[in-house]
């Protein structure tokens, strides 16, 4: 593994503003002191946080992931999803030109592609096929990073995006629920796969979308995951942080969802 590959120098991330869309649950007040300790997180580990006013509302205007796909001085920018995301994007574009990333955009009319299906091991690309990304999406990932392999995994009808199931914990690692749904498909994944890897298994699926940035783990505080805290414990032996983000997850994958890490070029 090139472990620069979980080496970042940036995180775009963007202001934590109301008002509060009513149809979700987070409480407003705690997301945005549990944001504001994501940040100081990134901070410590010689992260250096690029803030945004990306208008809107929230979440919206903090849950960044599937605006941009971003490797190896690459950043894929698939099309605006949902209306007021133009603005977000153009914001997003700016600060990731300025920050030395080429930009490619998703020029497929028929592409369909978000952020938190797409998952790197630090050595190849797995995109989940589902309502939000599809098999021309993939493809459009494929062609933006044609060093690594890139390879389309289903995802079973009614499972949320692939980065709430599995995520990197770890250099060749990759920790994953222990659901059914997240069991199966780390076995579609294996199965595809290009190379092998260590597998962490945490009890909780809410567990699994943690961060590594830097050589250090960051996964969800003890009183969200009491028996994957354990896990983490006794299975990780080099750095970890946890921290609360339980208002945060209920409008997102989770960790993964609230910044796009930049190593910059």
């Amino acid at each position: 593994m090139d472990f620069k590959m979980h080496e970042y120098t940036h995180a775009v991330v963007g202001k934590v503003t109301p008002p509060l869309r009513i149809t979700d649950k987070a409480d407003f007040n705690d997301a945005r002191r549990q944001h504001d300790c994501y940040l100081r997180l990134l901070r410590e580990l010689n992260v250096d946080v690029v803030e945004l006013d990306l208008g809107g509302t929230f979440p919206g205007n903090v849950v960044l992931e599937d605006i941009a796909i971003i490797c190896h001085g690459i950043a894929l920018l698939p099309k605006p999803v949902a209306s007021g995301d133009e603005y977000k994007l153009k914001k997003i574009r700016e600060v990731l030109k300025s920050l030395g990333q080429t930009i490619i955009d998703v020029t497929d009319p028929d592409a369909k592609i978000v952020g938190s299906d797409v998952f790197f091991t630090g050595r190849e690309f797995f995109v989940g096929i589902s309502e939000t990304s599809n098999e021309a999406g993939a493809s459009a990932v494929a062609e933006a990073f044609p060093e690594f392999p890139c390879t389309p995994i289903k995802v079973a009808k009614g499972m949320k995006h692939l980065k709430k199931y599995i995520t990197v914990a770890g250099p060749d690692i990759l920790c994953v629920g222990a659901s059914k749904d997240a069991k199966e498909l780390l076995k579609r994944m294996e199965r595809e796969a290009t190379f092998s890897y260590q597998t962490l298994t945490v009890p909780e699926d809410e567990a699994a979308n943690c961060l590594y940035v830097n050589g250090t783990l960051i996964h969800r505080a003890i009183e969200e995951i009491p028996e994957s805290f354990k896990v983490f414990c006794e299975k990780i032996d080099f750095a970890r942080r946890s921290i609360c983000f339980s208002e945060l997850s209920k409008v997102s994958c989770g960790l993964s969802s609230c910044c796009l890490l930049v190593r910059k070029s």
